[in-house]
């Protein structure tokens, strides 16, 4: 009987365990029999001996088909109803008993048989149904457990630690050293190059791989190693003192953990997601005495398989996080511009959370007439997208301010850009929106004039006492309108304005800095004004108290900050004029002009001056209104300037020959570094800047 099973059943057969069971399971049923024949114990008594119990329980541990028990039954029925036979024929001649003794004995059979194999079967049912609840409650854990985070390799240590929870003694993740470079995977190449970056043992504080956690490492051109990983294809492993592997058996190191720990049986599955290989993940038993079966490789595969898809999830965010942070980086401004008008600080700080890059940022402008533009933003959403719309935003911004726009206008003329965007949009995509503070700060006049699209007020801090300590600052929200997001359209957007007493500091920032789910926005602030009533001298410490006072570890939201302290121009440095409408006041404004240079020491710069001052006072006499000004500005540069009530705007052209005119800003072009037009409420200024003897200036071309 037992060589029966062993040629009929060889599935049931090829685990040891099972293996050494049989003639045990056989020689109590055999027994049960005997002792049923002898005694004439009812069969309803009947049950399953122990040892047949146990052979159901080990098939299902093992995953053998449910099939293969059942005709271990029915091979029995045969051998006892053939033995029954042989031992009839050979007690008796007589047909009439051979007969009634084959019926009586057959139906004992049919009913023993189907008693025990009832028994068998419950017990093989009862033990798959813990095996199958055993399965779920892993794949349930792996699933609350691996993929908390978007870090690859914290997400390959929590597949390790899963594995290692009453499945294996030992998990290692290995992953292609390409992933960690590149978005997608090309054929894995030979040798694989892989890297160990994550392992974890039932043996606390003992490390019982060969391979180091940040090791780089081959896998043997050949090797089951290499086959599964660039096959997809999972193996398992028995190892015995007479079969180990030749890719453990070439190493020492290998080896010598073989011997120390007792290895017995391996798995190999490959972490594959999206069709491309990622590496792979081993588990190894040496205290288990069980080693792994076809049910325990497929659990094994379920479990990296939904490891590998949150491993690529977490590379790709890290790869597109990376890129779009470079982008965001590089449309930022990473110096500061030379400028007289303010001394400025700056911070950027991407999210520390899962959702991505955003579309923050902040710039400094130098403008005209030694103003100074001030600007922050913040693009609704994550990720690429997010941070080039910033970038072409922040394009948009310089180039308004190019044509000093008031901040109202110039956000007017950045919404219809939104707008535009929007309508570019693919259709589906979401629609997009920003926010926008944009201030210009005069430091001749010390006037403040800003205007907001949704964005949230500066907090300024003034010096009540020239150079007084921190109770000698007002720390206030300045009271001015905020107007809707960019992208809504048919919204106005007005300026307010408000005088800065010089040192005054200036704090423009995104609402990742003072919302957050832990803290309310008025306690922000509140702690927002504590901070910079006790600002330090130094624009950067400021930077840095508001960042560690009001930030926590990991913000969920981008942040942009730009800090300013205001400075104002002597009266010294400044000097200005009004003229008469009539073509006589310009020699008296070439004077006036060659005597201020004269008392800066710039006499140098004379006949470029005169040369310039005729030219803006005439055109300005010519096709302006009054009243009319002339206003020169010492600071890096000198700026010369001519102002009027009109609000035509001077054009460049070339002057044929014989034209009378036309020559006379092509004249300015040339003898000025800048040059350019600004309108106002009250008409237009021309100014033309030249750069100081000192400066490295070019000669003029004339």
């Amino acid at each position: 009987m037992i060589e029966l099973f062993r040629r009929e059943l060889p599935e049931a057969w090829k685990y040891e365990d099972v293996a050494a069971l049989w003639p045990t399971t056989v020689s109590e049923h055999v027994t049960a029999v005997f002792h049923i024949l002898e005694h004439g114990i009812d069969l309803a008594e009947v049950t399953t001996p122990p040892a047949g119990i146990e052979l159901a329980r080990r098939l299902a541990k093992h995953g053998v088909q449910i099939n293969q028990l059942l005709r271990s039954y029915r091979f029995a029925h045969a051998s006892l109803t053939q033995l029954f036979s042989e031992e009839t024929a050979r007690r008796t001649k007589s047909p009439e008993l051979i007969k009634a003794a084959t019926i009586a004995l057959n139906a004992m059979g049919f009913e023993f048989v189907d008693r025990t194999a009832e028994g068998a079967v419950a017990a093989y049912q009862t033990e798959r149904d813990r095996w199958l609840q055993r399965r779920l409650i892993m794949v349930n854990e792996a699933s609350m457990r691996i993929g908390t985070t978007l870090d690859t390799t914290r997400t390959a240590q929590e597949l390790a630690e899963v594995g290692t929870d009453q499945f294996a003694d030992l998990v290692t993740v290995d992953l292609l050293d390409s992933a960690f470079r590149e978005e997608g995977t090309e054929p894995t190449p030979v040798p694989s190059v892989v890297r160990r970056v994550a392992q974890q043992s039932v043996l606390d504080g003992y490390v019982d791989s060969a391979v180091c956690t940040g090791q780089t490492h081959t896998y043997p051109e050949g090797s089951e190693l290499a086959h599964a990983l660039a096959t997809g294809q999972p193996l398992r492993h028995r190892i015995t003192a007479s079969d180990i592997p030749t890719w453990l058996a070439a190493s020492a190191d290998h080896r010598r953990a073989l011997r120390t720990l007792g290895i017995h049986s391996v798995l190999l599955v490959p972490l594959w997601a999206r069709g491309n290989p990622l590496g792979l993940a081993q588990f190894l038993r040496h205290r288990t005495a069980p080693p792994f079966d076809d049910e325990d490789l497929l659990l094994a595969q379920e479990i990296v398989s939904r490891a590998a898809v949150y491993i690529d999830n977490a590379r790709r965010y890290t790869h597109e996080r990376s890129i779009a942070l470079t982008l965001q980086r590089s449309l930022l401004q990473h110096r500061m511009p030379e400028q007289s008008a303010v001394e400025t600080a700056s911070r950027y700080l991407p999210s520390g959370s899962r959702a991505g890059v955003g579309g923050d940022w902040y710039d400094v402008i130098p403008l005209s007439g030694a103003r100074v533009a001030l600007v922050v933003g913040d693009v609704v959403g994550r990720g690429l997208h997010a941070s080039a719309t910033m970038g072409r935003l922040r394009t948009a911004v310089r180039a308004f301010s190019d044509i000093d726009l008031p901040p109202d206008e110039l956000l007017t003329h950045l919404d219809d850009v939104v707008i535009r965007l929007q309508r570019e949009e693919e259709r589906g995509a979401d629609e997009f929106s920003a926010t926008c503070l944009y201030a210009v700060y005069d430091p001749v006049s010390r006037l403040c004039s800003l205007a907001s699209a949704g964005h949230v007020p500066p907090t300024v801090v003034t010096p009540l006492v020239p150079g007084g300590g921190p109770d000698f600052r007002a720390v206030e929200l300045p009271e001015m309108p905020v107007g809707v997001p960019l992208g809504l359209g048919g919204f106005p957007f007005e300026t307010a304005q408000f005088e800065l007493p010089e040192g005054s500091l200036l704090a423009l920032y995104t609402d990742g800095l003072v919302e957050s789910r832990t803290r309310d926005v008025d306690t922000a602030r509140t702690l927002l004004r504590d901070v910079l009533a006790e600002a330090a001298a130094s624009l950067e410490e400021t930077c840095d108290s508001l960042l560690s006072a009001l930030l926590p570890s990991r913000p969920t939201d981008d942040i942009a900050l730009l800090v300013a302290r205001t400075r104002a121009l002597d009266a010294d440095r400044v000097a200005s004029w009004d003229l008469a409408t009539d073509p006589a006041v310009v020699s008296g404004a070439r004077a006036q002009a060659s005597g201020q240079l004269a008392a800066w020491g710039l006499e140098d710069m004379t006949f470029t001056t005169e040369l310039m001052v005729s030219e803006l006072v005439t055109n300005a006499i010519r096709y302006g209104k009054a009243p009319i000004q002339l206003r020169m500005i010492l600071q890096s540069t000198l700026t010369c300037e001519v102002s009027d009530a009109s609000s035509t705007a001077p054009h460049l052209r070339r002057a044929r020959v014989s034209d009378e005119g036309g020559r006379g800003l092509l004249l300015v072009a040339q003898l000025a570094q800048h040059w350019g037009t600004r309108h106002n409420r009250e008409g237009k200024v021309i100014w033309a800047e030249q750069l100081l003897p000192d400066s490295g200036s070019p000669e003029p071309v004339l």
